[in-house]
């Protein structure tokens, strides 16, 4: 099993300073409007705005900002481009990285990624060099849970259970998300953190020095204003992340 739920778990039991919650807020408000502007502003009828908003809400940006942002496309449909491009590179230790952006500047986007990477000890990669290692996957992770709220996993044909210590993940096939996410809501359990994201198939298991390589890595990237998600193929044993976490 892959990192990423660590990662992002590490990511709320810290917490962020403001100004990292304002660039957070505003990148997936971002996605929000791309994802509104290319399908329609309706999630019903929109995956991908059902998945944004959903994720957008998992990180606690307010109803009132997700409105906003689906008002100012509905009326303004000579908005400026925005690209969705993915860059494949390495990270120290040979860990595989994949970094979705949207951006209105290609050039600008391309030489920051590769400068965040090479002052990180890490380096750009050709197009499909990582790419085949990840699989997209809707994921849902739950800082409490019961045996109800697995069975219903299993029984709603979960691909795959993570227990740790200070939660539970499940993955589903990404086509699923909006039904499993809807699911979960009526059987009285909110998901902490939901979102389709790409899993890698294989990790390169890590211990904790050399994870604090990585996420300075990743961190550098993610302060990137056209950055919106990266993922790594990297593994942390248990006892390693609660002694991060504990921190």
């Amino acid at each position: 099993m892959s990192g990423h739920s660590k990662w992002s778990t590490i990511k709320r039991k810290k917490g962020a300073n403001d100004a990292k919650r304002g660039k957070l807020f505003a990148k997936l408000i971002k996605a929000i409007e791309v994802a509104a502007k290319n399908g329609g502003t309706d999630p019903s009828a929109n995956a991908p705005l059902y998945q944004a908003i959903q994720k957008a809400k998992s990180n606690s940006v307010p109803n009132d900002n997700i409105e906003r942002a689906l008002k100012r496309i509905d009326g303004d449909s000579d908005a400026g481009e925005i690209f969705e491009l993915t860059y494949e590179g390495y990270g120290p230790h040979g860990v595989a990285i994949l970094i979705n952006c949207l951006t209105d500047n290609k050039n600008r986007t391309s030489s920051d990624v590769r400068a965040a990477l090479t002052r990180n000890n890490g380096s750009m990669g050709n197009p499909g060099s990582v790419a085949y290692l990840f699989e997209l996957k809707a994921i849902f992770q739950f800082e409490q849970y019961d045996d109800q709220l697995i069975e219903i996993a299993i029984n709603s044909d979960c691909l795959e259970i993570q227990e740790l210590s200070n939660g539970i993940t499940f993955e589903f096939e990404p086509n699923n998300f909006k039904n499993t996410y809807e699911m979960f809501k009526k059987s009285g359990y909110n998901p902490d953190n939901a979102e389709v994201a790409n899993i890698p198939s294989t990790s390169i298991n890590l211990d904790a020095s050399q994870f604090s390589q990585i996420t300075k890595l990743i961190e550098s990237l993610e302060d990137l204003d056209d950055v919106q998600d990266v993922y790594a193929n990297f593994d942390i044993e248990e006892k390693e992340l609660e002694s991060l976490l504990s921190e």
